[in-house]
């Protein structure tokens, strides 16, 4: 399947290949080492290092992707996003700049405030949208500390065994 990432106004921003895992209201995917990544934001194409666990929410505003080596979760990337869209084998999200990653066992960082405040003016993002990512950001980091899915443990298990899709 396709994994679609737009910026506000649905401008494609990034795309890669995955495979489905699970959908069970929500969608879960494993992104298989060599897997083709294209920017089309920035113009550039490569094929991706490292195997993740992806999560995509249909409802949540948030999407994790877990880079795994061997057979555990080395690095997690949370963007705060839209509601994913899934049909015909292809996810999309709008993806609203503002991320929380972890490298590591080290700390859970905010990046890309800046580039919030820039694309926020460049786009003409509502105020309330503004917030809204504010928002949900202080909620996806909630939601960490409470070990709540999917920071229960479910992407540690996915990666811990290369199991065949659960459709």
């Amino acid at each position: 399947m396709i994994v679609r990432a737009l910026k506000y106004g649905r401008l494609p921003h990034y795309e890669w290949e995955t495979t489905l895992l699970e959908r069970r209201g929500d969608v879960l995917c494993r992104g298989e080492l060599g897997r083709r990544f294209t920017h089309h934001t920035r113009g550039f194409e490569i094929h991706d290092s490292t195997p993740a666990v992806e999560f995509f929410s249909l409802s949540q505003w948030f999407t994790v992707s877990a880079n795994v080596r061997d057979v555990a979760i080395t690095d997690y990337y949370c963007n705060i996003a839209e509601p994913a869209q899934f049909a015909d084998d292809v996810l999309t999200f709008v993806d609203l700049d503002l991320d929380l990653v972890r490298r590591g066992a080290g700390e859970w960082h905010v990046v890309d405030e800046e580039e919030l405040a820039h694309n926020a003016a460049r786009f003409g993002y509502p105020p309330d949208l503004v917030m809204r990512a504010r928002v949900e950001m202080q909620r996806l980091r909630a939601r960490i500390t409470a070990r709540r899915f999917p920071f229960d443990g479910t992407l540690d298990r996915r990666a811990a065994t290369r199991e065949l899709p659960i459709v």
